[in-house]
């Protein structure tokens, strides 16, 4: 199966949208687990087996097991994933953006070390930083377009005066992954929660490209506004949350409280369809 085809498998079986970030700070653990970063699977694996049936992705964010010296801990949690939760893609998020060889040894981590289904990307190097990653055809790649940091202003929504209609940068981005840059269908884009006007303006210059809204949850986006924008017949969207589900209760129960939120969450994602 291609990266878009368990995609769409998993928001039918899990009746799901929401995808739930891994991003493991050990100072917030739980419990005996608070301040151990030798816990980060025991801490991850706990929230994937809470949270399988109701998801649609789970996106492990690269450098908080990096700063712990803890990438074999990852590659274990992403084996865990496969064998636990086979039915749901898992999204790499690394934001690499390089070129040539090192473009290729990025496509290779992220691929062939860690078995993601799709990874994101820094497009801002242009095409030739992107196509390494479209080499594996059954994978998956979402281009940074139009991100919920008040710091997104600085460069994403700046008019490109050399281009005809003088689009916005995040604009010109959302065109070319949905045309030229699309080669095998594989691309997506970055499309922060908090700016549901601008989701609405990338849907309609990319009116079939899977949407990565981060930015709900602990950073305050609004989910229902976030699903009204977005979401299309055919053009999938995974919304995700990450703090607000991994460290939903700070006691021994936090697996199950992360399991409450997120059942929460999902039903108001679903409401709004």
């Amino acid at each position: 199966m291609t990266f878009l085809d368990m995609l769409g498998a998993a928001e039918r079986q899990n009746r799901s949208m929401l995808c739930v970030g891994l991003d493991p700070e050990p100072t917030k653990f739980p419990g005996l687990l608070k301040d151990n970063p030798s816990k980060i699977y025991d801490f991850c694996a706990a929230i994937v087996d809470a949270t399988a049936d109701l998801v649609i992705a789970f996106k492990p964010q690269i450098a908080y097991f990096a700063a712990h010296r803890a990438e074999s801990q990852l590659e274990r949690l992403m084996e865990h994933m496969r064998r636990a939760a086979p039915q749901v893609p898992i999204i790499l998020d690394a934001k690499r953006g390089d070129i040539g060889n090192t473009a290729e040894q990025y496509a290779k981590e992220a691929f062939e070390r860690y078995g993601a289904d799709a990874v994101t990307l820094s497009p801002f190097m242009g095409f030739d930083s992107v196509v390494p990653y479209l080499k594996y055809h059954d994978k998956g790649a979402f281009l940074l377009c139009r991100t919920s940091n008040p710091g997104g202003d600085d460069l994403q929504n700046q008019r490109l005066a050399s281009i005809e209609g003088q689009p916005l940068l995040y604009e010109h981005v959302a065109r070319l992954a949905q045309g030229p840059w699309n080669l095998n269908g594989q691309l997506g884009l970055v499309v922060g929660a908090t700016y549901p006007a601008e989701i609405e303006r990338v849907r309609a210059v990319a009116p079939t490209l899977p949407l990565l809204i981060p930015g709900i949850g602990a950073q305050g986006g609004d989910a229902a506004a976030t699903v009204r924008a977005g979401r299309k017949p055919g053009a999938p969207i995974i919304v995700n949350s990450s703090r607000a589900i991994l460290y939903a209760a700070s006691g021994d129960n936090f697996a199950e409280a992360a399991r409450t939120e997120a059942i929460r969450t999902r039903a108001i994602l679903q409401a709004a369809r």
